[in-house]
């Protein structure tokens, strides 16, 4: 028995095959969620559905467009008549220094993270309040606890730490309705986005910063996301867990 039988989720920029919202995707489907993979690319995000199994959808969806998320997730009400959990995945990072952001990287980066975060969760909120339940999980960053990270510029810190902003607050309005907003702040973590940007010497630093002595994997954050999903995490609302390995002890 599947911690998410016969819940419905979706969960945004997730097509990536090494991603965290692909593996995301993938754990919550082997607990017996039915998932809708929204990204960018209609066909990279029906391709990622179709790997999960036939009940699955993908959509394309671009997160900063206010219309476009709210026709999605009607849609998706529509097809399933509920969606029980949102996971807000997508994002970007750019590793600029703190004189190199132009206007239009400081747009790209907290556009996604903060915007979409934003606009998807308010496509979701009149649904679930009307069921007096749903699990909303926001993607953080630890770069927005320690001030910057390995790659994320301070925009990146900046757009993180605006998404612990967003889920604390909204976290507070909706809890009446038994809708939870929690977040998870990871650490260094294989993904695509880190994949080949490090130099041997440049990760035997990163590594060296956590205690445990390995980089995360895409299922170690899946694995936080499917516990702020579930019913296991029934009383948390407004959390920020950190998945980081101990590099951040605060």
């Amino acid at each position: 028995m599947g911690l998410l039988e016969g819940k419905f989720a979706v969960i945004t920029g997730a097509a990536s095959p090494r991603g965290l919202g692909k593996a995301t995707a993938k754990l919550f489907a082997e607990h017996g969620a039915t998932v809708a993979i929204l990204d960018l690319d209609q066909a990279q995000a029906e391709a990622a559905a179709a790997d999960l199994g036939p009940q699955h959808v993908g959509m394309a969806c671009n997160v900063i467009d206010k219309a476009q998320a709210q026709q999605v997730m009607d849609a998706l009400i529509a097809k399933w008549g509920q969606i029980d959990i949102l996971v807000n995945n997508a994002g970007i990072t750019q590793p600029l220094k703190f004189m190199e952001i132009e206007p239009e990287n400081y747009d790209a980066v907290t556009d996604v993270s903060l915007r979409g975060t934003l606009y998807c969760t308010q496509a979701v909120v009149p649904h679930m309040r009307g069921r007096k339940s749903g699990s909303i999980v926001n993607m953080s960053s630890v770069s927005a606890q320690r001030g910057g990270g390995i790659f994320g510029g301070p925009h990146y810190s900046a757009a993180k730490a605006g998404v612990l902003g967003l889920t604390k607050a909204s976290a507070r309005e909706l809890a009446p309705d038994n809708v939870r907003v929690n977040a998870i702040c990871p650490g260094f973590i294989a993904t695509d986005i880190t994949q080949g940007k490090l130099t041997p010497e440049m990760k035997e630093m990163v590594l060296a910063g956590i205690p445990m002595g390995r980089a995360g994997e895409a299922s170690d954050v899946a694995g936080c996301a499917l516990f702020l999903a579930s019913d296991l995490s029934a009383y948390c609302t407004g959390t920020e867990v950190d998945v980081n390995g101990g590099s951040l002890i605060h």
